[in-house]
């Protein structure tokens, strides 16, 4: 059986002398752990990167070559902002800092990066074609993307898209998976064909029940029969007015590491349903069971457990809309004020296929709250600005609190919400330090 495949950061976080076995070939943990590397290694690790060691004797054990091991990331991401932190870099997993969220539009360079395997490693824009098959189509159908664009409407809408375990980091016992703190989200202007017009165009049967993606990411085994991610919604989410078949991102062509060249959005659900590299969509007639459809994958027990609580597949519900959740991107954890001066706040709220109805501010933990200005959204499963200026009564730390509330009540809780084992939908409160000086 294949071993899932971690990236260098990752196998040197858990075992830093094994991790120099693995890649480059110590002798013995015995003698790693003097610090020798055999010829064969010191050659390999060399090609790796790109010359000779010179004080290769003197390298100890255990540690990462510093060009592969760069202070903030481990690589420099084409396209993408170099203030966005590497969480994993096999697969690509790069979210981004709550203060560069701070646009109303989310720019592509500061969308997050949430991947299942590796990008195509080449791309023919003119040769790409999807296809439309599955039990429940009527006509199975093949378009170019150059078809997509000239035989359907195009459409642009902003839709918020962010990961189902954005915030897992804060969860106790930990999840296993990418520690995302709050940067798993964008708020982008996406622009492409309504996928309910390409799938009855190809023609619905009336047993259809749901969709299923298929993209052509490379499995990190490196198996090109292997597929990835392949999940997908039920058919009344896919045949939303807000469900894109998407080639452009604020205008422009989607990031490679954004699904370039095509893509779906369902705005308001997890990114997972948004497949990456599309080149497939099978209209099934029972729920598609692709990887990462069954078992503990983007899942949530259908009641409430305690912490720590094995729970078995069949007691697991899929997750669907997002809960409501809030962000303050204005200004950065740790600001510092003078005594006396009012602070400008400002950020994003959003609840899924809901929209949001009030938002608050605290600035004593929780105990009491203040109203925010807040704004429509673009569209429906846009996110929604908000702001407010603050004021406070003395010299000191302070924490401000952010908590929105959605169109049928539901507020944000100011701890971290209902353990799941993967550490998925933490919408706690979002909270910055400020020091008034």
């Amino acid at each position: 059986m294949m071993k899932k495949k971690k990236g260098i950061h990752a196998l040197y976080a858990e075992d830093p002398i094994e991790a120099d076995r693995r890649l480059w070939g110590r002798v013995s943990h015995a003698e790693s752990r003097r610090g020798f590397l055999k010829r064969s290694a010191i050659a390999t690790m060399g090609m790796a990167l790109g010359g000779n060691i010179v004080f290769a004797h003197h390298m100890p054990a255990g540690l990462i070559p510093a060009s592969l091991a760069h202070s903030i990331q481990p690589f420099e991401i084409p396209g993408k902002d170099p203030g966005l932190v590497v969480l994993n870099d096999r697969p690509l997993n790069v979210e981004t800092p709550a203060h560069l969220l701070d646009e109303p539009i989310t720019p592509a360079d500061k969308l997050f990066i949430r991947n299942n395997g590796l990008p195509p490693a080449s791309l023919n824009v003119d040769q790409w074609t999807l296809s439309i098959d599955g039990e429940s189509v009527q006509k199975p159908k093949t378009y170019t993307l150059a078809e997509l664009k000239s035989r359907f409407k195009s459409y642009t809408y902003q839709l918020t898209l962010e990961c189902g375990g954005n915030g897992r980091s804060e969860f106790n016992p930990p999840a296993q998976g990418n520690q995302w703190t709050v940067g798993a989200v964008g708020c982008p202007a996406w622009t492409g064909v309504r996928l309910k017009d390409v799938l009855q165009d190809a023609g619905i049967r009336p047993d259809a029940v749901y969709i299923g993606y298929y993209g052509k990411d490379v499995h990190l085994s490196g198996d090109p029969e292997k597929v990835v991610i392949s999940r997908g919604v039920p058919m009344a989410k896919a045949l939303e007015e807000e469900s894109l078949i998407a080639w452009a991102i604020n205008g422009e062509d989607l990031p490679l590491m954004n699904g370039y060249p095509l893509r779906l959005v369902f705005g308001g659900w997890p990114a997972s349903t948004s497949g990456k590299w599309l080149y497939k969509i099978s209209i099934r007639n029972k729920v598609h069971d692709g990887p990462k459809m069954e078992g503990d994958s983007y899942r949530v027990p259908c009641e409430p457990v305690a912490p720590g609580t094995q729970v078995p597949d069949e007691n697991m519900c899929i997750i669907e809309s997002m809960p409501v959740k809030s962000l303050i991107t204005y200004p950065r954890s740790g600001a510092r004020l003078s005594q006396g001066k009012k602070l400008d706040i400002r950020g994003h709220a959003w609840a899924g296929d809901l929209a949001v109805k009030d938002m608050h501010y605290s600035i004593d933990f929780g105990i009491t709250w203040q109203p925010c200005t807040l704004e429509k959204p673009a569209n429906r499963l846009a996110w929604q600005q908000w702001k407010a200026q603050l004021t406070f009564p003395r010299k000191g730390y302070y924490e401000v609190w952010a908590k929105a509330t959605d169109s049928e009540g539901k507020a944000q809780p100011m701890i971290v919400p209902g353990w799941n084992p993967k550490g998925y939908l933490n919408n706690a409160c979002h909270r910055i330090a400020v020091m008034v000086v």
